[in-house]
């Protein structure tokens, strides 16, 4: 489990594939503290880590077929620069939202409008896979724990302060720009509910 505070961004120094498996081996200064099994998240996508090189600040996952087609990994290449969490402590603060590594669908950045001082980012999604936005609701947008500003279906936008535009991505994102996307976890579970509900009430 994560929270969707970033706690580095690290950088992608080698791709390699094998079969149907890519591993990437990604730079961090914190790589030295990582274990085998480890499980981190990046861009929001739960990845384990499989070796760690602590003298070259490096460590290396693997990512499955089914994972690279339905995130933004596939788009990954060398000097790519990636949000990283550790898993949540469970003695430790809860400065985000709940989120689950487990990314629901990508996103295409549509604009990105400087509010004086912050940033405001617009995003596109398929609306036919159900999954929604709320007003003031939680999403996590490559991994960073976001409020929903405006919402509508398959659109949303998010604000941006500067700390978050310095020490995440998010400062690399233009139109076009493909990202992961984690729909709040409790919304989900109600539009589950509620689909349940109206399914039993259809066949009486």
């Amino acid at each position: 489990m994560f929270t969707g505070i970033v706690e580095k961004t690290g950088k992608i120094v080698k791709i390699e594939q094998e079969g149907s498996n890519f591993h990437f081996t990604i730079e961090v200064e914190f790589a030295e503290e990582l274990k085998i099994d480890q499980s981190m998240a990046h861009d929001g996508c739960c990845l384990t880590v499989v070796s760690v090189d602590p003298a070259k600040k490096q460590y290396v996952v693997t990512a499955m077929d089914e994972t690279m087609l339905k995130t933004n990994l596939k788009n990954w290449h060398v000097g790519y620069e990636v949000n990283l969490e550790r898993s949540m402590k469970m003695d430790g603060r809860f400065d985000g939202h709940i989120v689950q590594g487990h990314v629901d669908q990508t996103a295409t950045c549509d604009r990105v409008v400087d509010d004086n001082g912050s940033w405001r980012y617009y995003f596109n999604y398929d609306a036919s896979k159900n999954n929604f936005t709320v007003p003031k609701g939680s999403i996590s947008v490559n991994g960073v724990s976001l409020t929903v500003v405006d919402s509508e279906k398959g659109k949303f936008s998010v604000a941006i302060i500067p700390y978050t535009h310095k020490v995440t991505n998010f400062h690399n994102f233009k139109p076009g720009v493909v990202v992961n996307i984690e729909f709040d976890v409790f919304g989900k579970y109600v539009q589950r509910l509620l689909e349940q509900y109206f399914e039993r009430q259809n066949k009486q």
